[in-house]
């Protein structure tokens, strides 16, 4: 029997740093060169869709650019080889982790690769720019497709299902997130309520940092795979 029976990671921005994908609340992050009240919620799509179809169609060419990393590859290998549950909750809405070959995984702020119709609430893959003039393949209408992402204001996806995991791991890490976010920030706590031994595995201590029980700071590429490797050897 494995130490850990149902291990609950949640991923962060600082996941996908290293393959080149920008974070948001870095110096140098997203969150400063946009405001996001512009380009992620739903007041600034209704005051300005072209801007906010420019910022997602500019991040979605980026990311396809991109190629998983050695932390990427770590967790998936996890998945794979670990005799007990592993459930992923990621905040990034890159394609990554599936790319490196995850299954069991909750995009709880939404993907870039899918589009969402305000019309008739189509979810449907979709890899091209986006644009006002676009009809839906599902209801035809125009002008109601967007980024199928949770913006500011939101309810992240599958909350229900992301609580019924916490109540009942016994082992929660947290990689390169920054522990500000909420209320992804709020599960740890949740994770300790339950009984579980917690984790941070981050570039730098996050806001939530005291909560864990152990902390390990440094590069995803190099603290995940060690970290991944320990626990496959327990």
């Amino acid at each position: 029997m494995p130490r850990h029976e149902k291990i609950v990671i949640l991923t962060g921005a600082g996941l996908s740093a290293e393959s080149g994908l920008a974070t948001f609340r870095d110096s140098g992050g997203i969150w400063a060169q946009y405001d996001y009240r512009d380009v992620a919620t739903p007041d600034g799509f209704q005051r300005n869709p072209n801007l906010v179809y420019e910022f997602y169609n500019m991040r979605r060419r980026e990311a396809a650019k991109a190629v998983p990393n050695a932390a990427h590859a770590a967790l998936a290998r996890l998945q794979r080889d670990y005799p007990g549950d592993v459930l992923l909750v990621t905040q990034n809405i890159d394609d990554l982790l599936e790319q490196a070959g995850a299954q069991n995984l909750i995009h709880m702020h939404g993907e870039m690769t899918k589009m969402l119709c305000t019309h008739c609430d189509a979810r449907l893959p979709w890899a091209e720019d986006l644009s006002a003039d676009l009809a839906c393949p599902e209801c035809e209408l125009i002008g109601g497709m967007r980024p199928a992402v949770v913006w500011f204001g939101e309810v992240p996806y599958e909350m229900a299902r992301i609580a019924t995991a916490l109540g009942a791991c016994d082992l929660f890490i947290a990689i390169g997130t920054s522990g500000n976010v909420y209320p992804a920030a709020s599960f740890v706590a949740a994770a300790l309520e339950a009984g579980a031994h917690t984790v941070e595995l981050n570039l730098e201590p996050s806001d939530t940092a005291g909560y864990f029980a152990e902390r390990l700071h440094g590069p995803a590429t190099e603290i995940v795979p060690a970290y991944i490797d320990r626990l496959l050897s327990e």
